[in-house]
């Protein structure tokens, strides 16, 4: 699912208030932390999280890897914050625009 510049733009604006709920460490990418995630936007939908990676190159890998792996959508990156969309088919909750 490819989000449009206009409904990333309606998430950036509801995620600008929430808080990291998945942190990326030392170890980076690890199992664990993928499983979090999944957990996180199955009920969510839309998570922060904070990747703490030495280089911008690193933190894009691990960003795009998590947003592979967990089917979602990478709405921004920012510093080492990143921002995921991942739509619940059975309980919505976030309603995005039309294109």
């Amino acid at each position: 699912m490819a989000l449009t510049e206009r409904q990333k733009k309606h998430l950036r604006r509801l995620g600008h208030e929430l808080h990291p709920l998945v942190r990326v460490g030392q170890r980076g990418l690890t199992a664990s932390v993928a499983e979090e995630l999944n957990r996180a936007l199955d009920h969510h939908e839309l998570v922060k999280l904070r990747a703490r990676a030495g280089s911008r190159g690193k933190r894009d890998e691990i960003l795009a890897e998590l947003a592979r792996l967990t089917q979602s959508e990478l709405v921004y990156r920012i510093g080492n914050v990143g921002l995921l969309y991942k739509k619940n088919n059975k309980l919505q909750n976030i309603l995005l625009p039309d294109s």
